[in-house]
This record gives C-alpha cells, structure tokens and sequence, in this order.
C-alpha cells in the first residue's frame, strides 16, 4: 500500500475537520442544506436509492422539499473546492510519484427528455463486443491512484462535456488545470518524479501529450491491437538531395516481421496472470494526417516520439482467452525496470472502475432523476466530497463487520466498510452547518389550477445533426430542364 502525501502532519481527525470545513466554504447558497445532504449520504444505511430517502437519514435535519431545493438552487464554488481537494493528502505510487488517471463515466438518462445537452453515450451490451448508444450525460474524470492491489483511488477533479466537445481536447485543458492545482499546493515540487497519466485506449494518447508537453508530465496509454506505427528517420546519405523523409519505416502492431528486436525484454512472474513478457520498442511515433483533430494545426505536423510496449500474459483470472496489450509512453530510452513499472502501473488504472462502480451502486450517484445538467453537477460534486471525507476517515476507522464477513486488516478497509463507520466518527469530526429554523411547507399550487407553462423538450445530441439539416437547407435544388 501506498502512504499518504505527508500523512504525519496532522492528525487524521484534525485532518478530516479541516476539510470538512473547507468543504462548507464551497457552499454559497444552499449551504447547510447540501452540507447536511453530503452527511446524509455518508451516514445512511446501505446504499442510497433516491434522493427523498436521504431526507429520512437522522443527520439530514431538513425535510426533502429542503434537499431538492438545495440541489436545483444551491451554489458549489467549484473552483475552490477543486483547490480544496488538491490540497489533501493524495496517495503516492511505490516510488514516491504521482499517477492521475483519466476516465470517462456517464450517467445514463435516456428517457430525460427535458434535460438539455444529453450526449449518445458509448455502454456495453450483454454480447460480446456488443456497443449500444445511450443518451446521456458523460463526466471526465481524474483520479490520483496508489500502488498495489486496492479498491481506493483519490478523486481531484470532475468535468461533464458538452454536446461537441472533443475528449482529448476537454481531457488534457482538464489535466493542465490540475496539474497546476497541484504545483501550487505543494504536492508536485522541482527536482520530483515526473507525474504519470494513464488512459484507456479511448483517448488519443500522442495528441494528449502533444497538448501536455509544457508541463512535468508523462503520458501512459493503450493502443489499439490494429494500429500502424513509424519508426524514426534514418540518416541523410551525403550526396542525396531533395526534401529528407520526416518518417522510418512502419511498425505494424499485427504483423511481427516489422517488429524487429526490442530495445527491451522483461519476463515477470505474476500471482493472477502467470508469466507476464513484455516487450519494448524506442522512438515510435504515428504519422499524422491534418484530419480530424489536426485540422486547425498549421504548417508541418509534429513528430510525436515514445516508447511502445506489448505486454503478453499466459492466462487471464476468469478463463477468457488474453489477448496482448499494446501501450505507449511518451517517454524515451526505456530501462528494463521502467518497462516493468510502466505496465504495472496501467494495471492499476482499472482502480478507477472500483469507484465509478461506488459511485453508482453505493453512493447512489446517478440514482436522482435530475432534470437540468448544472443540478447533476452539482450534486456530481457533492459525491466527490463525500468520497474525499471516506478516504480522510479510512485510518479512523474500525472493522465494523457482518457475521457472514470476513474480518479484514485496518489497512485492507474498503470505502463501503469505511462509510459504515463514518456514523460514529462524525460527532468527532467538525459539523459547521446550522441547525433548520422552524419553518411550515408553503401553499404550493391552488386546487384546481394547471400548469400553463409546459417544460420544454431536448433533442440527444449528434454530430453531423445540426450541419446536415443547415445543408439540406441552403443548398439550392437543381432545375429541371427540358
């Protein structure tokens, strides 16, 4: 397990409090209903299912109209809550670095038809590489992760897209503004280790460190199997002349005879795989087009060097049949122990699926059927700070287990066990909301009158949609001659 950034400075309650605090100061309008709404979801029994339910919880002292007010005319100072959350202590990987990883989650609403900026959101069906389109609201998120086997990530950042919106483009600005965050609050100094950033292989992973290349970052991610790959330029011959070749040869992911001999040869012994080979190759970099997001880019494109690793495991814990996995790095002149670091360090990249699945199944997430998109963020935020506080309270907590569970080590907790216990560390901890002042519900609408103005309705969002329709409509119909 990894230790917490200067996890000896505080003491974990104080800890705890402090950001407790800090949290409550992010809250402009609304405050002590949405702080109380937080606790609310900390406290309750089992997961949480619908929002009316939380206003049950005993430490949520407002009834449910107060909850859904807060939530659809509350106010969160994003910004200083990001500062906040950059600011904690956040897990270091075994050799004292940081690794953010990025992932893209949604939440589905495909029958919200009066929610504005829906996207046809990309979900696995019950088939075998079987993709079905939902619409729905996508959320990028940053996690920091920490090294070995673990259900805990550090959740920093949370940015929804908007209809048209490019995931790499949104991905590295986000990334940029963390990173950032993070310099200045002490968490990344001059002289430390690069940071690592992992990504599926649904990003571009060239043109995300294209856009990172001015800060202390290294980028980490897989290809896809089918991709093709050049080699750096050999040397001018004397005596040639015209333009040199901006490209080497190709190196086809699908076909070895273009491998050639790595640079790099690792073989590893795994607990869950078996044998893991891994392989590397030094100064790949794809041929870029000025298509698609290299559109605007003007004059010549750039060149984007990195090293290539295939990783090869003899067998994959469910039985299924593995395929290798390509990755790349957009470092160079790999050793044989930064191999091995790198492609363990991708593994733990999967962490980040241990708390989308908390988010949604537990902390009941995309459980609100939330109308309007700034209320999903807002309480999107909520539900990192809620996290935040189970990861300050994870050395606080006890073992507060089911007969039918297994007792587990104070260090080996999960979030959903922790939580059980945060009922009995809140009255320790710093609870700055104010207590409700007596108040009646209001008349609401008079008997027998009806609603004269309707919500309106949103269509999902599609590329090509909007320029399509404005084609069809400006350009003129041939006449007919003859």
């Amino acid at each position: 397990m990894s230790l917490l950034h200067h996890v000896v400075r505080q003491d974990p309650f104080a800890e705890l409090s402090r950001f407790r605090g800090a949290f409550y100061s992010c809250l402009t309008r609304r405050a002590d209903a949405l702080f109380e709404l937080a606790d609310a979801v900390l406290c309750a029994d089992g997961p949480v299912r619908s929002l009316v339910e939380l206003s049950l919880v005993g430490e949520h002292r407002r009834g449910h109209g107060g909850l859904y007010d807060a939530l659809s005319a509350g106010r969160v100072d994003v910004s200083r809550l990001r500062r906040a959350l950059a600011s904690v202590p956040l897990p270091r990987a075994a050799d004292g670095r940081l690794v953010l990883a990025a992932d893209l989650t949604c939440w589905l609403r495909p029958s919200a038809h009066t929610s504005p900026q829906r996207i046809l959101c990309h979900t696995y069906g019950r088939g075998k590489d079987q993709h079905i389109p939902v619409p729905g609201w996508p959320y990028s998120v940053i996690c920091a992760l920490e090294s070995g086997r673990s259900s805990w990530t550090a959740p920093l950042d949370a940015l929804r897209l908007a209809p048209g919106d490019d995931a790499a483009t949104v991905t590295a600005g986000q990334m940029r503004d963390l990173v950032e965050r993070l310099v200045t609050a002490g968490q990344w100094n001059d002289g430390d280790p690069d940071i690592w950033i992992v990504v599926d292989a649904g990003y571009d992973v060239p043109r995300l460190a294209f856009l990172l290349k001015e800060l202390p970052v290294q980028v980490l991610g897989r290809m896809r199997s089918d991709r093709v790959l050049r080699r750096a330029a050999p040397p001018r011959e004397p005596g040639v002349r015209g333009r040199p070749p901006r490209h080497g040869g190709e190196f086809v992911f699908g076909d070895p005879a273009t491998w050639n001999t790595p640079d790099a040869h690792t073989v590893s012994e795994t607990r869950l795989h078996g044998t893991a080979t891994a392989r590397a190759w030094d100064r790949l970099h794809p041929r870029l087009t000025h298509r698609s997001a290299w559109t605007a880019q003007l004059g010549a494109l750039p060149v984007i060097e990195g090293t290539v690793i295939r990783l090869q495991v003899d067998h994959l814990p469910g039985g299924a049949t593995p395929k290798p996995v390509w990755l790349w790095w957009s470092g160079t002149d790999a050793t044989t122990a930064e191999v091995d670091l790198l492609w363990q360090t991708f593994l733990r990249r999967f962490d980040i699926e241990h708390t989308f699945r908390l988010f949604k199944q537990t902390l009941g997430w995309t459980c609100p059927k939330i109308r309007h998109p700034e209320a999903a963020d807002r309480w999107t935020w909520l539900i990192l700070a809620v996290f935040t506080q189970l990861r300050l309270a994870r050395p606080l907590a006890a073992d507060l287990r089911r007969p039918w569970e297994k007792p587990s080590p104070p260090d080996r907790l999960t979030p959903a066990r922790v939580r059980r216990v945060f009922r009995h560390l809140r009255p320790q901890a710093a609870c700055p909301a104010d207590a409700p002042k007596p108040s009646r519900p209001g008349p609401g609408r008079p008997p027998g009158r009806k609603n004269t103005r309707p919500t309106p309705r949103y269509d999902v969002h599609t590329v090509g949609r909007s320029s399509t329709r404005q084609k069809k409509s400006t350009t003129p119909r041939p006449r007919r001659t003859g």
